[in-house]
């Protein structure tokens, strides 16, 4: 496996992106910081550290996605696997039919 895989999905970075495009919807909101928390019912404080650290709880996250209209990723997340390929979907199938069985011998 490639290591610049790995070091682009440490938990971190994720969170650092999840902020920058959250600040970038804000400003083409034309929203200053304060402005977004207080409409989002976000303290200031919370909002200014989540833009520069990506740290914030998911509530307050869940609130900034409602004020950019955005809440549609968080309705799908962790909803199902999604699979590359029929044959990938089949072996899970099979895979869940042997476990049944298994339990029931």
């Amino acid at each position: 496996m490639d290591i610049g895989i790995i070091i682009n999905k440490t938990p971190d970075v994720i969170m650092r992106g999840i902020a920058s495009r959250v600040k970038d919807r804000r400003l083409e909101r034309n929203l200053t910081q304060k402005a977004f928390a207080k409409r989002a019912g976000v303290g200031y404080d919370a909002y200014r550290k989540f833009e520069t650290t990506g740290e914030i709880t998911l509530r307050n996250l869940v609130l900034c996605a409602i004020v950019l209209d955005m809440t549609e990723g968080f309705l799908e997340l962790f909803s199902g696997r999604s699979f590359q390929s029929i044959d990938e979907l089949l072996e899970k199938k099979e895979t869940k039919k042997r476990q049944r069985g298994s339990r029931n011998g």
